[in-house]
């Protein structure tokens, strides 16, 4: 293995998983790029803070990357620097930039092209049929003329019916937005809801389209999630799936999973190897799935370019997401693939909470057989960064869990809504 130093933009739990699947398999301290210094990084022992107040412009972001790219470059000759992002719009922002940012990094990312794609929810549904991945009924929504006097917006189709779930119909152009009522996804029960919704999208500056969707029944547990890598030969040469446990219900961070079982999932591996293999897919992908309790079908949602907020799942399946990807693109010596190997529950919020939200007796028996095997994880349960202020972090962290909970998702429900 060559030397190499790992640069992560981003400061969330999700970059910090990577920073330690970094420095589980090689020892090394990941260069953060953030513009705040939140408790999932702060005082860590495996990761070194790099401020950057521009974070969340792409010029400045940009600019920010090159300088330390030339510094890093300067301190340590020969020594190649590994860039990696974990949001829509930093991905982005790093594929439209490519050329300035390779100068001084290698930048394991899917093309342009294939962002504006796959990120697209209509031109992700496109592929997905062709490949016969089954999609949820959709509409499409353009907003880009919502300035003019006389817009209005059009009407649903008949084959949708209330209830409804809405989202942006590409994530990028709506994750710096900022408005009173933003959510990452809503549910919309009826119509009243939903011409509320294009009139705050409209009123907030949004200029693109939104999805509306068929909503598929079940509750959190009903979501799956399915994390590829291909390599630069085109090989899908690592896979994990999770079954989801419990997902965030904050508005800014509704859907994001907090809680998983990984399982082997050969059919679901085969459906995402088609869509990846199709649109000539280089670098992270990660899927949302859901089943429909009624039938058992799976229903592809979406596909992220990137690895996905709780790539640590991956980990816990059998497989470091970050070899696979030094192998590839540092010593260029791609793996075999990589496939599950362990069952293991992987969880962010505190034991007695998640119970409180796993009804299936069949999922519970399955928690309680892996926590007394031992078979948890949770990248914050790092022993490299067990000092007293980190263990206090953590326990702030649970806490907060809990008021989030309280306040946003006091019950379970059918829908998870």
């Amino acid at each position: 293995m060559k030397k190499f130093q790992p640069v992560i933009v981003g400061g969330d739990i999700g970059a910090y998983a990577l920073a330690r699947q970094f420095n589980d398999a090689y020892g090394v301290v990941s260069v953060l790029v953030t513009k705040y210094d939140p408790l999932a990084i702060r005082d860590s022992a495996i990761v070194t803070r790099h401020q950057c107040d521009r974070a969340d412009d792409a010029e400045g972001l940009v600019v920010e990357l090159e300088a330390l790219g030339a510094r890093l470059s300067e301190e340590n000759p020969g020594v190649p620097l590994l860039l990696i992002a974990n949001t829509d719009w930093r991905i982005r922002v790093l594929a439209e930039h490519r050329e300035r940012l390779e100068r001084f990094y290698l930048v394991p990312i899917p093309s342009l092209e294939t962002i504006d794609l796959v990120s697209d929810k209509e031109g992700f549904a496109r592929v997905a049929a062709e490949q016969d991945l089954p999609v949820p009924r959709s509409f499409y929504q353009d907003l880009s003329g919502a300035d003019a006097p006389d817009w209005r917006p059009a009407p649903l189709p008949d084959d949708l019916t209330f209830p409804l779930v809405a989202k942006p119909a590409d994530s990028s152009t709506y994750e710096t937005l900022e408005f009173e009522g933003r959510k990452k996804v809503y549910f919309i029960q009826d119509a009243a809801a939903l011409e509320e919704l294009w009139r705050t999208l409209a009123d907030a500056g949004f200029r693109s389209r939104f999805v509306v969707q068929q909503l598929v029944p079940g509750d959190d547990t009903a979501m799956y999630s399915v994390t590829a890598y291909v390599d630069s030969r085109g090989r899908v040469s690592m896979s994990a799936a999770a079954r989801v446990l419990l997902e965030e219900h904050a508005p800014a961070t509704l859907g994001n999973p907090c809680a998983m079982i990984t399982f082997d999932a050969p059919e679901l591996f085969a459906a995402a190897e088609r869509f990846l293999t199709a649109t000539g897919y280089r670098g992270f992908a990660n899927f949302d799935i859901k089943q429909d309790p009624r039938t058992g079908e799976f229903f592809f949602l979406e596909v992220n370019p990137r690895i996905g907020r709780n790539s640590f799942y991956c980990v816990g399946a059998g497989v470091n997401p970050m070899e696979v990807l030094v192998a590839d693109v540092v010593d260029g010596e791609p793996t075999a693939p990589a496939r599950f190997t362990a069952g293991c529950l992987y969880t962010l919020v505190p034991g007695r909470l998640l119970d409180r939200y796993v009804r299936d007796k069949a999922l519970g028996r399955r928690v309680w057989e892996l926590r007394r095997s031992g078979r948890v994880i949770n990248p914050l349960n790092n022993p490299k960064d067990a000092s007293a202020r980190r263990r206090a972090y953590r326990l702030a962290g649970e806490l907060n869990q809990w008021r989030k909970f309280r306040r946003f998702y006091p019950e379970p429900t059918d829908t998870g809504f």
